[in-house]
């Protein structure tokens, strides 16, 4: 009796586990501002290039994160992972075919994100125009 709730508190605490944050301290924007660090990952998760350590474990972790919208992936992650993506797809749409067709070949990733990108550019949009209107405001009432 004892061993099986032992094995449930186990499986439990399996199922709502992270992934490491061992690479959590990644530098994104000097991997994505730089073609020849974000073209070796591509390579490596195609199985077209040697992978770094934080890239065996993307390519390790990647199936399942999408399989299950990130359930595993702490806050920072799931940030991080959306940021990367959708650079990808607005950036550099081969890549992210190539990506797509072997991680989520149903396009149900970039579907989600596309439709949710008009709302996102509006909210930019209306926060831009919120801050002109505050420095106009400003230099008005010098």
């Amino acid at each position: 009796m004892m061993l099986l709730v032992y094995l449930t508190i186990q499986s439990n605490a399996v199922e709502t586990s992270t992934y490491t944050t061992k690479y959590d301290g990644i530098d994104l924007d000097e991997i994505l501002n730089n073609e020849r660090l974000l073209t070796g990952y591509v390579n490596c998760l195609m199985d077209n290039g040697p992978c770094t350590a934080d890239g065996k474990e993307l390519k390790r972790n990647l199936p399942d994160a999408i399989e299950n919208d990130c359930k595993k992936c702490t806050d920072r992650q799931r940030e991080g992972a959306d940021r990367v993506m959708h650079y990808l797809i607005d950036h550099r749409p081969e890549d992210w075919t190539k990506l797509e067709k072997k991680y989520n070949s149903d396009g149900s990733y970039k579907m989600k994100y596309l439709s949710r990108k008009p709302a996102e550019d509006s909210k930019e949009t209306n926060t831009t125009k919120s801050e002109e209107d505050t420095k106009n405001e400003t230099k008005e009432s010098t």
